[in-house]
Formats: C-alpha cells, structure tokens, sequence
C-alpha cells in the first residue's frame, strides 16, 4: 500500500490527513496525486470554512518524501515527471484560496516541512522535529522551495537548515517563525480545533480577500494584480454578510455570516 490522503469534514472545518502510517506518514507518488483532487474537494465545499493538514498517528506529521521510491522515480528521465507531481500537488496547496492551517507533531522533515510551509498557520506540539535533510542525500533542491522557506523564516534561517540539515526543535523552529505556537502535545488538537473554530466563525469572503491581499503582496510590485485585490475588497462591502456584521454588531450579538 502506498498510502493514502482522507478528506474529513467536520462543521466548517475541512480535514487533510497524511496517511501512511507504517513509513511514518511518508508522502509516495500515490499520496502526491491524491493531494489537488482532496484541495479541490474542500475548495468547492461551501460548508468548508477553511481547512487543517495533519498526519495520522501519533509519530509523525509526515517524515518526508517515501525514499523507497526514489530510484523508481527520482532518477533519469522519470525525476521530470515526479517534479512535476511535485508542482501539481503544490500549486493545488497554494492555490487554495480558503485559510489552511498545519497541526504538526512528530516529524515534520523534508517534504513533510515544505507541506507544512503551504499553510497559512502552522500549529505545533513539542514533540515535533523539523528539518530538510536535502543535503544529507544529494539532492538539489527546487527553488520554489527554498523561495518559501526563505519567505517564512527569513534567509539566515533559511540557510541554516538547508546548511546544516538537521533536525530543528519545536521551540527553534517558534524561535525563527518556523510555527505560530508550540503547545503540549496532549493539547495540540484542542488548541488547533479551538483556533479553527475561531477562524471559522468569521466571514468568508473577508478571509478569502485576505489571504489573495498577502498571496498578492509576496509578488515583486510589478506583478501584483491590484485589479483582483480591490474587486475582493469591495466584493467584501458589496456582500450580504457585510450587513449582517454591521448589525451583530450594533445589535451586540454574534454575527451568522453565511458566506454572500
């Protein structure tokens, strides 16, 4: 078996979960193809608010790419068509345009870290390890990568634990703005369902505005798509729920956004 990917929803809170259990939550090819078929399912879900990566059991997020498959697929000229799984995969994580948050324990190494990165919030226990290990296989690691990591952590950062390829702490990686927080790992599921819920609670179309303004922003300024900004601001003061929170609050209640 080479794993799988389940799609979980709970209320408004859309579930991925890495399940490969017996290599750790190591992501094979089976599992990268499962990946924009499961964000296009939360994407188009108009009950799902946002959504929450996890890995299954309780060792690890996921502790990389599965190695065992390497020689079959990382060499000659199958390694093109394994980047390009690759892309598709993150291009479908990145282009989810509803909030994703991580909820990390155990290992978080390789490509584990950089599905971790895709997310907007990542939440860890203090079990988890991080690291990228890139340099300890030989590997050459792909620029959009590298280009993420660097846009999180910084490039000091960056260079360290591409440098070094070692096994990052939980309190490190919170150090060097590798995660939002680090909670005791009996508490990481509450807290993640806590902040979910918080999240979820809140309008739509204000958090998907929000998050095309930052996806927009991390562009060189030529590139930044001011139209579809604005369109999204104004789509937020156009919009039902915009009345609805306007009246929750001068009528001092909880608002009931519903998303238009």
């Amino acid at each position: 078996m080479g794993g799988q990917v389940r799609v979980e929803v709970d209320g408004a809170v859309g579930w991925i979960v890495f399940d490969h259990p017996e290599r750790r939550n190591a992501i094979s090819v089976d599992m990268w193809e499962a990946i924009p078929g499961a964000m296009r399912a939360l994407g188009e879900d108009p009950a799902v608010r946002l959504a929450v990566m996890r890995g299954a059991g309780d060792t690890a997020f996921v502790s990389g790419a599965d190695i065992s498959e390497f020689e079959r697929t990382r060499s000659g000229d199958r390694a093109r068509d394994y980047d390009d799984l690759n892309a598709r995969a993150f291009g479908a994580l990145l282009g989810f345009e509803k909030p994703l948050l991580a909820m990390i324990h155990g290992f978080c190494v390789g490509g584990g870290a950089a599905l971790s990165i895709t997310a907007d919030l990542r939440y860890a226990a203090d079990d988890a390890q991080f690291g990228i290990p890139a340099a300890r296989l030989g590997l050459g690691y792909a620029a959009a990568g590298i280009e993420m990591l660097e846009r999180v952590v910084g490039p000091a950062a960056a260079s360290e634990i591409l440098f070094t390829a070692r096994r990052f702490r939980a309190d490190e990686a919170l150090r060097m703005g590798l995660v939002n927080a680090v909670v005791p790992k009996a508490g990481l599921e509450a807290a993640v369902r806590d902040t979910a819920d918080t999240i979820a609670r809140n309008a739509p179309l204000t958090l998907k505005s929000a998050k095309l303004v930052l996806r927009e922003l991390h562009k060189p300024p030529a590139d930044r798509d001011h139209s579809r900004i604005q369109d999204s601001i104004k789509g937020c003061l156009a919009s039902e729920d915009y009345q609805e929170g306007v009246r929750a609050f001068l009528e001092k209640r909880p608002p009931a956004f519903r998303g238009r």
